[in-house]
């Protein structure tokens, strides 16, 4: 079998793919009543009834498109086929099945590569078979087969375009996760080289003055439990072929070094309030990426921003970052699901047992809160 259809055919369905959702029911109860309405109105029918009868049971199809895309193709270009060989007329015929383009449609868009093969076979025989029964000029035909690909490529297209933002938004978690990783390694390093360090003190001091052992141990125990946490929350290092980077991790006090006015854009003001002496380096790192990443995108995107405020504040349990800007709403801001930047800034929180969020303020303006827990990855 050749390479390019056998990966066809081993296309899975699209996951998640939603039930039914209000338009769908709005066109149910849209179809309904027009259906009706032409088999009144509408005197060049063959067989009216006939017609309304079949229009209406076929056009629950629209409720399960998604969930069964070939069973729903299969049925209503498969009964329709039929129809104009056992039934006086074709119930096609009718304006108001425009509705059919929908199923190749949905099938393209949410179906498996083996269902779209046998489904597109289903949507050719119905229309080749229309023209078999006479029903249908060979034009009409044509033009058919025209409409058909032209909905089902769009269906295609929207799906290439939903996977490859999936596939993007992917990339970005995955990469946050190893900026995360490379910064616990180097936060767990600092603890077993303070546990070897200790150690071979305890062990030169352990035949004079037994006390220091003790201490030593002490101080190993400790250390030990913080590399245990810190490991435990470490995500897999991926690397890949890239050098390690052997620059030191940023602490939450690198902050101060975004402030400062700049020869262009915004001045930076930044305020810590709190205690963040005894703040674990993977929680520290994490306030500086997040407040770095922030900083970023409101002097990036803010139109005719003047200022933007950066505060940290720690008390007994969390950390609270809030970077805010007093620029307009700009369009490269994202108004509904968030940005490929803001994504990454949440998968990092979330690590590390915390939350973040973005948004539009009441006025004018932009805001990034977070809020991470003092015990970080522990958590």
């Amino acid at each position: 079998m050749h390479p390019r259809l056998r990966a066809l055919l081993e296309e899975p369905r699209v996951p998640d793919a939603p039930a039914r959702v209000w338009r769908d029911w709005v066109l149910v109860a849209v179809f309904a009543p027009a259906i009706v309405l032409e088999g009144i109105f509408r005197p060049d029918l063959e067989w009216r009834a006939g017609s309304v009868v079949m229009g209406l049971a076929l056009l629950p199809t629209l409720l399960w498109r998604r969930t069964h895309p070939l069973a729903t193709v299969a049925i209503a270009f498969g009964v329709t086929a039929v129809a104009p060989f056992v039934l006086p007329g074709d119930p096609c015929v009718m304006y108001t099945m425009t509705w059919f383009l929908v199923l190749p449609y949905a099938l393209l868009r949410w179906g498996g590569g083996r269902e779209a093969v046998i489904g597109s076979a289903f949507v050719a025989a119905k229309v080749g078979l229309s023209a078999l029964a006479g029903t249908i000029s060979i034009g009409e035909m044509i033009a058919g087969f025209a409409v058909m690909f032209g909905v089902s490529t769009l269906g295609a297209a929207l799906r290439f375009r939903a996977s490859a933002r999936a596939r993007e938004r992917d990339r970005v978690k995955l990469l946050e996760r190893e900026r995360l990783a490379r910064d616990l390694h180097d936060t767990v390093a600092h603890h077993v080289s303070a546990i070897a360090i200790r150690a071979q003190a305890g062990i030169a001091a352990s035949a004079t003055q037994p006390d220091a052992a003790v201490d030593a141990l002490r101080v190993i125990e400790t250390e030990a439990s913080r590399a245990l946490a810190e490991m435990r929350a470490m995500v897999r290092v991926l690397r890949r072929d890239q050098p390690a980077d052997l620059a030191p991790s940023p602490r939450v006090t690198d902050i101060e070094r975004l402030a400062g006015r700049f020869r262009a854009g915004p001045a930076v003001d930044v305020e810590i309030r709190g205690d963040l002496d005894d703040l674990p380096p993977s929680v520290g790192s994490a306030i500086y990426r997040l407040a770095q990443e922030s900083v970023t995108n409101a002097r990036r995107h803010a139109r005719h921003a003047t200022r933007i405020e950066v505060s940290v504040a720690a008390d007994d349990t969390s950390v609270r970052l809030r970077v805010s800007d007093d620029g307009e709403a700009s369009a490269a801001r994202p108004s509904g699901a968030p940005g490929f930047g803001l994504m990454g800034m949440m998968e990092r929180a979330d690590l590390l047992g915390g939350t973040c969020a973005a948004g539009p303020n009441p006025d004018r303006g932009w805001t990034v809160t977070a809020v991470l827990p003092r015990t970080g990855a522990a958590a």
